[in-house]
């Protein structure tokens, strides 16, 4: 059986690195002490070498992996696994040794422990997340990109798919563990493969592979007078404990960079290919933090220690899902680095109404919800061509402002795991139809947890409509790095009274709320901004003529 050779200890406060390049394929037979793989940690590249001689069986990693010290990298088959110590000499009548010793010959056939699966990247920026369903089940066949695990990232919930076909042998994660990119979560078997026990049974048949000569008194002088030491049993396959971890990825020249400058790495986010941290990431955020602006990643480091509750009755207490904690890490960023002001203004919308009363059998014939969002959408596309600030973010450490020449607009789901912004990409293109069927399809997916990471990112503004549920005012906080944010509340009847003594009718006026960052736009930009809207909805004619 091959054994998993896990990624050994590679100095001190040393926790792993990135796989630089890979020294072995699967048939090589490797010498004790052969390197067999070359890391990169954050002083130099050291070289990994083989503990044992054997026959490479599988290669865990590639070039370019974060590998963890404890994580498996190779499994191998140990040379002479299944040779006796000793035998007696020769004859007709016994079979020889060497034809029971299972040496692989490449390519070499999926191990009795079968490969070791790791949990592949699950999207940008996204290091791991919590185990939310295991789909598979020991034993079972699988076929190639069948589902086999759910897991929640900080935004979505995402399934995992089998990379080939083959059979579980064992599943190393169960429900509610918190797993990180690249750590193992199943052991897998190549399709055909033998189960484990048919192996393990034939490996039993064959290990009385010689029986005793019968007593004689012209034994060989070879034969050992006391009893034969028995083979040691195969070397266990245990599965290595879960890196509490993934070291940051940079060479060791920004790492001493970063040192000399006195910046923790750790803290430093990269924008080089799967994240790398350049030398010019330490400077910016050098830069952050000498003027003040470095964000806490953690809220929780900012708020005060709670008081023991149960002194003064009964509590509950409830681990927060990981949407929760994401979304309470992103809006406390958002509210402490962005100096918000909100602006309010009504619409009156009594003849759109009736408009879209009017056309909502139409859309729903083609499968969408015609319904203000949608109508919303469109109007703001518009009104983001007419006032391009709002389709902007500042870049205050470069002291720049990024005007976006794309119409990506978010909408505010609430969903059972939380609140979810899938974002509707290129609403300037679409037709009021298209943007309803898109907002339907999508706002189910994010209520059934089905939207991928990378379908709420990309935004430029952001639309959350509390009308279905109630309430007039309030005050929505700027998604981030967006710079405006649009608040809907519910529409109610309220007498309008004209001038020259007309009489007063009862209006269908809508609420709206608009929050925005004054560090790029003023209260007259956000005056007129959400005035154009306001018109919009009373005369849709003004995307026409000024859209």
């Amino acid at each position: 059986m091959g054994r998993t050779l896990n990624l050994p200890s590679l100095g001190e406060n040393v926790e792993g690195g990135d796989v630089v390049k890979v020294l072995v394929k699967p048939g090589d037979p490797v010498a004790a002490d052969q390197p067999v793989l070359e890391i990169e940690t954050g002083k130099a590249t050291v070289e990994v070498p083989s503990p044992a001689a054997g026959v490479i069986e599988a290669v865990l990693v590639k070039p370019g992996d974060k590998v963890a010290i404890g994580q498996p990298i190779l499994t191998v088959a140990d040379f002479g696994a299944a040779t006796p110590h000793s035998s007696p000499a020769p004859s007709a009548a016994v079979p020889e040794a060497p034809t029971l010793t299972p040496v692989p010959v490449p390519p070499p056939a999926a191990p009795a422990g079968g490969a070791v699966l790791l949990l592949p990247s699950l999207g940008e920026n996204v290091d791991g997340g919590d185990v939310v369903k295991v789909l598979v089940q020991v034993g079972e066949e699988v076929r190639p990109e069948q589902p086999i695990l759910e897991i929640e990232t900080g935004k979505a919930t995402v399934e995992v798919p089998a990379p080939t076909g083959g059979r579980v042998d064992e599943v190393l994660v169960k429900p509610g563990d918190k797993v990180a990119v690249g750590q193992p979560v199943l052991r897998w078997a190549a399709a055909g493969a033998r189960p484990r026990v048919a192996a393990q049974a034939t490996a039993a048949v064959a290990a009385p592979a010689s029986p005793a000569p019968a007593p004689s008194a012209s034994a060989p002088a070879s034969v050992p007078s006391g009893p034969i030491a028995p083979e040691p049993p195969p070397t266990p396959i245990v599965p290595p404990p879960a890196p509490t971890r993934i070291p940051v990825a940079a060479a060791p020249s920004v790492r001493r960079f970063a040192r000399e400058i006195g910046v923790n790495i750790e803290e430093v986010k990269g924008s080089g290919e799967r994240g790398r941290i350049t030398i010019d990431d330490v400077k910016r955020h050098s830069r952050q933090v000498a003027t003040g602006r470095a964000v806490r990643t953690h809220c929780a480091l900012e708020a005060e220690p709670l008081p023991d509750f149960s002194k003064w009755g009964a509590v509950e207490r409830e681990t927060m899902t990981k949407i929760r904690v994401v979304t309470a890490e992103h809006l406390s960023r958002a509210w402490a680095t962005i100096p918000h002001v909100t602006q309010h203004d009504k619409a009156d919308i009594t003849d759109l109404e009736t408009l879209r009363k009017r056309l909502a059998p139409r859309v729903e014939a083609g499968g969408g919800k015609l319904t203000l969002t949608a109508i919303l959408l469109k109007i703001l596309a518009a009104a983001l061509k007419v006032y391009p600030k709002f389709n902007a973010s500042v870049d205050l450490p470069g002291r720049a402002v990024i005007y976006k020449k794309y119409f990506h607009i978010g909408v505010a789901v609430d969903t059972p795991r939380g609140l979810l912004v899938p974002v509707i990409r290129d609403v300037d293109r679409k037709n009021i139809l298209q943007l309803s069927i898109e907002l339907t399809e999508m706002a189910r997916r994010a209520r059934d947890g089905k939207v991928s990471p990378d379908e709420l990112q990309g935004g430029t503004f952001t639309l959350t409509n509390l009308g279905g549920i109630g309430g007039s005012f309030f005050t929505p906080i700027i998604n981030a790095p967006e710079v405006a944010i649009l608040g809907v509340g519910r529409a109610a009847l309220e007498p309008a009274c004209g001038g020259s003594g007309e009489l007063c009718r009862p209006r269908l006026m809508l609420p709206l709320s608009l929050s925005y960052d004054h560090r790029l736009i003023d209260g007259a930009d956000g005056a007129r901004f959400l005035r154009w809207v306001v018109e919009a909805l009373q005369e849709p004619m003004l995307i026409s003529l000024e859209g």
